[in-house]
C-alpha cells in the first residue's frame, strides 16, 4: 500500500519565529514512525500576499496549491498570537479551498499557554475547509518546553503526545483518501 503524505505545515511567518524549530522536531518524531512522507510545507516560503491585494505578487500560490493538494493529511504547527492563530496562517488556509478538502489534521501548538487558545481558533478554521481535525492535541508552554522562552527542549511527555497525535492523524487521513 502507498504511503500516505503528511504535510506539517509552519504557522508562521515573523522573523524570530520558533514554529521551524517545533516543525523539525516533530518531523525527526515522525520520520522514526515510518508510516508516511512527513514533509515541512513553510508558508513564508510561498511568500503568499494579503488574499484579494491588487498589488500583491501571487506566483508563489500556484506552488501552494499543488503542494498541499498532493497531501494526504496535515499536522499544523501554531503558535499564538493575542489569542489566535497568525494572520499568515489564516491568509495561506484562505488562499485554497478543495486543497483542504476531505483530509484528516493534527495541531501542534506552542504559546505562554501552550497556544491552546490558537488551537481552538484553528480547529473552527479547520472543520469550514472539511479537514478533520484529531483529538490528541501536543501543547507546548514556552515557560517549560523552550529555554529561556527560544530553544526547543520538549518534555519527555511532549514526544508521547505527538506520536499519539499521529496515531489518530493516519488512520483518519487513510479512511479520508477513500473519498477523495
Amino acid at each position: 500500500m502507498e504511503k500516505l503524505n503528511i504535510g506539517i505545515i509552519l504557522g508562521s511567518t515573523r522573523e524570530g519565529r520558533l514554529s521551524p524549530q517545533v516543525g523539525n522536531w516533530v518531523k525527526q518524531l515522525a520520520d522514526q514512525r515510518w508510516d508516511a512522507n512527513y514533509t515541512i510545507l513553510d508558508i513564508a516560503d510561498y511568500k503568499l500576499p494579503l488574499l484579494g491585494e491588487k498589488d500583491g505578487d501571487a506566483s508563489g500560490a500556484a506552488a501552494w496549491s499543488k503542494d498541499v493538494a498532493a497531501q494526504d493529511g496535515f499536522v499544523f504547527i501554531v503558535q499564538e498570537y493575542n489569542h489566535s492563530i497568525a494572520a499568515s496562517l489564516k491568509n495561506a488556509l484562505d488562499y485554497l479551498r478543495v486543497e483542504w478538502n476531505n483530509k484528516a489534521a493534527g495541531i501542534v501548538s506552542y504559546g505562554s499557554v501552550g497556544g491552546a487558545r490558537a488551537a481552538e481558533h484553528l480547529r473552527g478554521i479547520l472543520g469550514e475547509l472539511l479537514i478533520a481535525d484529531v483529538r490528541v492535541h501536543p501543547a507546548l508552554s514556552l515557560f517549560t518546553d523552550f529555554e529561556n522562552g527560544s530553544v526547543l527542549k520538549a518534555a519527555a511527555v511532549q514526544e508521547t503526545s505527538v506520536n499519539q497525535m499521529l496515531d489518530q492523524v493516519i488512520p483518519w487521513a487513510t479512511a479520508l483518501k477513500t473519498i477523495r
